[in-house]
């Protein structure tokens, strides 16, 4: 059962700028320890970044939620009605760090979600399932994409 979809494209161009003129002030608030070293292992560290932030990104969609974090992206006020919604329980918003893009010894991306991502996927998923996150990455040229898939399968007993 498909529990949501999401995807993003991301221009490399905007997350190297971002890279230079906020440094380790940008690297440190999107992304975590092991995605910062990951990225700067790699030939291209912004296309890398660039492909962890479309992840993130994607992934928020398919939680049917935003994501927070960037000061200048939203307002004092917006940033405040992200913290609860008016419309149950569910958070509007979740962090970037609450989305994790990992990498198994073959290589291949897996989303790893904590907090209130985490929460909002075990929200979603029926009762009696166990919730399933893909992911597939991709970068040509100037731009990074990512897309999304939460599916539940029946819990196993």
């Amino acid at each position: 059962m498909i529990l949501g979809i999401g995807s993003d494209l991301t221009d490399i161009r905007r997350i190297t700028q971002s890279l230079e003129k906020y440094e380790d002030r940008f690297e440190n608030r999107v992304f975590s320890e092991i995605e910062q070293t990951r990225a700067r292992v790699q030939q291209s560290p912004a296309a890398a970044y660039a492909k962890r932030f479309a992840a993130k990104e994607a992934c928020a969609k398919a939680l049917g939620v935003g994501i927070r974090g960037l000061s200048g992206l939203k307002n004092t006020q917006d940033a405040e009605k992200g913290k609860q919604s008016s419309a149950g329980n569910h958070p509007c918003a979740v962090g970037f760090k609450d989305i994790l893009v990992e990498n198994e010894l073959n290589g291949r991306p897996v989303l790893k979600l904590s907090g209130e991502a985490e929460a909002r996927l075990f929200e979603m998923t029926p009762v009696g399932m166990t919730p399933e996150v893909h992911i597939s990455l991709s970068d040509e040229g100037d731009y990074a994409l990512a897309f999304v898939v939460l599916s539940a399968a029946q819990a196993s007993h």
